[in-house]
């Protein structure tokens, strides 16, 4: 069942950059899973703001490649801390667990095929 409307995909992108950018303060990660946030806040926003739906800016990407992006990101996310050798962080371990988890839901919910009449995406 496909919930999430481009448009709310949208604001669940932007919302994500946000938590990228405040958890390294919020939840005192280390170094190296911090430098990952930020990067990570940066990426993400680039892909929305490049991305053909209602928020993009430049619509470079297809919707549907930008919900294959999100699909290989989420399980990344899950694996990175193992990946990086920052799994015993606890904090940051269950954070990007968390955020790999959401962005896969999200993923699954979200109706990357949505089109109004008129030929625009919703």
């Amino acid at each position: 069942m496909k919930v999430i409307s481009p448009r709310i995909h949208g604001y669940l992108d932007f919302l994500t950059v946000f938590i990228f950018l405040l958890a390294p303060t919020l939840l005192g990660l280390g170094q190296l899973s911090a430098i990952l946030a930020y990067s990570l806040a940066v990426v993400h926003l680039l892909v929305t703001l490049a991305s053909d739906f209602p928020f993009g800016v430049v619509k470079l990407i297809p919707f549907t490649v930008h919900g294959w992006i999100e699909r290989m990101v989420g399980p990344l996310l899950i694996a990175i801390p193992f990946l990086l050798n920052f799994s015993t962080e606890e904090v940051a371990r269950n954070f990007y667990i968390a955020m790999g988890i959401t962005i896969i839901l999200v993923g699954i919910l979200t109706d990357y095929q949505a089109e109004a009449s008129d030929g625009k995406i919703k």
